[in-house]
Order: structure tokens, then C-alpha cells, then sequence
């Protein structure tokens, strides 16, 4: 297949340092420095978008005009979601995930099994933790938020998650502040340089905790998942996510 990377940071190199190794073949890297036009991204068989969250939808309504699929990897854009699917053409296709390791992908099902156990224990209190490298813009992250939804749609005594940017565990032994709190899935958020990405589900009681825990290694996880998106996608159209490229 022919690719085209809409965005090229850490995510769209790594991704282009892979596509030979499964096949295929680069024939456009654009940026905000080369933006791509709706005759650019017509050479190529899927699009594949790593960019911005302010540059994401832009791209996205390019590739559907050109008549090109598109795998969207950038996060932060999702409030803006049904909007841009609502100007999807009959004949357009869209992929998006806020995370395409394989690994990852697996973690979101296990949560979700994970959380529909707990939820009969509500001795133990469920947070998530995430790790990052510093040029990561959004916080939390994609995937934290993610396993969040899967978390909350499973517990019925949490009814939101909120970014901790304090002490939560220790704020939720206070009085009334302590009780709106134990309602909230507490989310912290770390960045540290050169870390591709950690992500751990913990349920903590006095007497013990459990862990569900993704570390990557590096970003060819991620970039091979993208690619493998691509595949999937390749000669579709309608809207799909990982869960339809891994049959999960």
C-alpha cells in the first residue's frame, strides 16, 4: 500500500521506519511547514494521522474529500467527534483509537472485565496512573481516559474520573469533600523524558492492591498497530475502531 503521514513527530517516524518492513511505501510526510492538499493525499491508499488536535480535524475532512481512509492516532480532538463524523461521505472510512498497541488494545478488554469484578468489592478503590514523556501535550492521556470509560461504565458507585492534580487518596478520608471524591475516578498524570508510555489500573484496599499494568518499550508498538489499522481499513468505508481490527 501507499501511505501517507499526516504528521511527522516521533509517532509519524516511527511508523515510516516500519511501513517497508510490513510491505509498504511512504509517499507523502506533511506538516504544518508542508501541508497536505486533497491532490497529495489522492496518491496514497490510506492516510494515517499522528498531527495535532487543532490540525487532526482538518486532515481528517481532507482525506474524506479526497476519497481517502484515514487512521486517526492523535487524542485530544474527541469532543469535536460527532461533528466530524457527521460530514463523513457515503463512501469515506475512518479509524480511530487513542491507542493502537496491540498490548494496549488487550488491556482496554481486560479492564473492562477487570472493573465488573471489582465493582462487587467496594472495599477497594479504583485509580489510574499514567506516565508520559514531557513533549506529550495532553493530559491525561488518550489511553488513561479510555480505561477510565471502560472503568466507569462498570462501577456504579464512581460516576466520573477527574485529573488528580493533589492528593485525592488523602482528600477522600475528609468529611464531605472526602464523600464527592470517593465518587470520582482519581487519574494522575506524570511526564518524565524519553518514556513511551505506562499505564497502571490500580484497586487499593487496607488490607491489599491489585494492578492491571501496560509499559511499552518503545513506539513500535504503537506504530505497528497503526499499520496494521491501515491494512484493515484499506478498501473500506464506514467507521471502525481497534476492536474491529482485532476482533475483540
Amino acid at each position: 500500500m501507499k501511505i501517507a503521514l499526516l504528521g511527522y513527530g516521533k509517532m509519524g517516524k516511527a511508523i515510516e521506519a516500519l511501513l517497508s518492513e510490513y510491505g509498504h511505501t511512504c509517499v507523502g510526510k506533511f506538516t504544518s511547514e508542508n501541508p497536505a492538499t486533497i491532490e497529495k493525499i489522492r496518491e496514497a491508499d490510506v492516510a494515517i494521522e499522528f498531527s495535532t488536535p487543532e490540525q487532526c480535524t482538518k486532515n481528517i475532512a481532507l482525506c474524506f474529500e479526497a476519497n481517502v481512509p484515514v487512521v486517526v492516532g492523535t487524542t485530544a480532538w474527541y469532543e469535536q467527534y460527532d461533528d466530524v463524523i457527521s460530514k463523513m461521505k457515503s463512501d469515506s472510512a475512518i479509524l480511530s483509537a487513542t491507542n493502537f498497541s496491540i498490548g494496549v488494545q488487550i488491556t482496554f478488554h481486560l479492564n473492562k472485565e477487570l472493573a465488573r469484578v471489582m465493582s462487587k468489592f467496594p472495599e477497594y478503590r479504583a485509580s489510574i496512573e499514567e506516565i508520559h514523556h514531557t513533549a506529550k501535550l495532553d493530559k491525561p492521556s488518550g489511553t488513561a481516559i479510555t480505561l477510565a470509560e471502560g472503568i466507569l461504565e462498570n462501577a456504579p458507585n464512581l460516576s466520573s474520573w477527574k485529573l488528580d492534580e493533589e492528593n485525592a487518596e488523602e482528600k477522600g478520608r475528609e468529611g464531605k469533600r472526602g464523600e464527592d471524591i470517593l465518587s470520582e475516578l482519581s487519574i494522575s498524570a506524570l511526564r518524565f523524558p524519553d518514556v513511551p508510555g505506562t499505564h497502571t489500573v490500580r484497586y487499593t484496599s487496607e488490607i491489599d492492591t491489585i494492578e492491571l499494568k501496560h509499559e511499552a518499550h518503545s513506539r513500535k508498538g504503537f506504530a505497528a498497530g497503526a499499520i496494521r489499522a491501515a491494512e484493515f481499513l484499506h478498501g473500506k468505508s464506514g467507521v471502525y475502531t481497534m476492536k474491529d481490527v482485532l476482533n475483540l
